[in-house]
């Protein structure tokens, strides 16, 4: 169980969006929370590949010193 203290706008907004979807808060904010854990999970994975591209060569490099370009 998480109890979280939200300024009255944004419960009038939250409230507002739940009834356009036809849900609830509750669920709304669930939604949202799974949402920014998933982005935040996929911005560590491109900064993971990124540093890990630092050391790698473009392929036009790569196969003129293997000699495959002729």
């Amino acid at each position: 169980m998480l109890a979280v203290r939200l300024d009255e706008q944004v419960e009038k907004e939250l409230d507002m969006l739940a009834k356009a979807l036809g849900t609830n808060r509750s669920e709304v904010v669930r939604e949202a929370i799974f949402q920014y854990l998933e982005d935040n999970e996929d911005l560590a994975l491109a900064k993971q590949a990124e540093r890990q591209a630092k050391g790698s060569k473009p392929l036009a490099q790569l196969r003129k010193e293997l000699g495959l370009d002729g």
